[in-house]
């Protein structure tokens, strides 16, 4: 997998950002993800899967054998690269577009999953909104409604949806960041809902573990998706991740392997956990 040097480029995009105009390009393991069978003929949802780490986790499920639908806002170009790559390894792709702030929408994304899957085995929540503000009087009241809507409330209406349709053995893998634990004060917003799922997760995992659903969750540090350049001003681009242990942001392929695991069936004592992909960072 190529791995990122920084200083990145210094870019800006309009939110909410898509992977072609990126420099560099990210990684998705397009080319090196090699899977094993171990989400063998598995049904999933991911949200924020047309790009970042959410189409790294789809081709990832694809290779390991998972039929995926593909939730997103608006990024066609994106979300049909997305499901090429997965129809390429042999699975079926579902594209469906939407806003997850609308408890509707979510619904409707676990009713296309069940009817044209056939069946619903895996919930990856990973769509997230964010933007960047320097004091909080800078905040306008939409911006931290719809953060919220679409980072935690979003959340909560999909595994409220999906429950009723998941068997024993089913896993539900939520994105909270390493801002859960070391909220940054520019992401104010987007920082609290990270806090927010992780604390979400933790009381899910205990109230599915009677149904033998398992519920986790990945906590990514520094990811060089289409939201950096979206939602950050140039020079904080250009500085994003140097700062890691590593001294770079991750490719989103770096971050499949966790969700993969847990999603398979090796994970059955894994609940209410946080999976740290920091590069270095503690997370405590």
């Amino acid at each position: 997998m190529d791995t990122l040097n920084t200083p990145l480029p210094e870019q800006q995009q309009t939110p909410p950002g898509t992977t072609a105009q990126m420099d560099p390009r990210p990684d998705h393991g397009e080319t090196s993800y090699q899977g094993h069978g171990r989400l063998k003929d598995k049904k999933a949802i991911i949200t924020g899967g047309d790009s970042g780490i959410g189409r790294a986790v789809a081709i990832a499920f694809a290779r390991e054998g998972a039929d995926v639908l593909i939730s997103y806002l608006n990024e066609e170009e994106d979300a049909r690269d997305t499901a090429r790559l997965v129809e390429e390894a042999g699975r079926k792709a579902v594209l469906v577009p939407g806003d997850i702030a609308d408890a509707a929408h979510c619904r409707a994304i676990v009713e296309k999953a069940v009817s044209e899957l056939g069946g619903l085995d895996i919930l990856v929540n990973n769509a997230a909104h964010q933007m960047t503000f320097e004091d909080i009087v800078d905040i306008p009241d939409e911006e931290w409604d719809k953060t919220f809507r679409t980072n935690i409330h979003a959340m909560f209406y999909l595994a409220k949806a999906a429950v009723p349709h998941m068997k024993s053995g089913a896993a539900i893998i939520n994105t909270t960041s390493v801002n859960a634990d070391m909220p940054k004060q520019t992401l104010l917003p987007y920082a609290t809902t990270k806090g927010a799922i992780q604390n979400f997760t933790g009381g899910l995992a205990q109230m599915l573990m009677p149904k033998g659903i398992r519920v986790n969750c990945v906590a990514p540090g520094p990811v060089w998706t289409p939201l950096i350049p979206a939602t950050m001003p140039p020079e904080q681009v250009k500085e994003f991740g140097a700062s890691y242990p590593i001294g770079r942001p991750a490719q989103p392929g770096e971050l499949a392997p966790a969700y993969v695991m847990l999603a398979s069936d090796e994970a059955s004592y894994i609940a209410g956990a946080t999976i740290a992909v920091t590069g270095g960072k503690p997370f405590i």
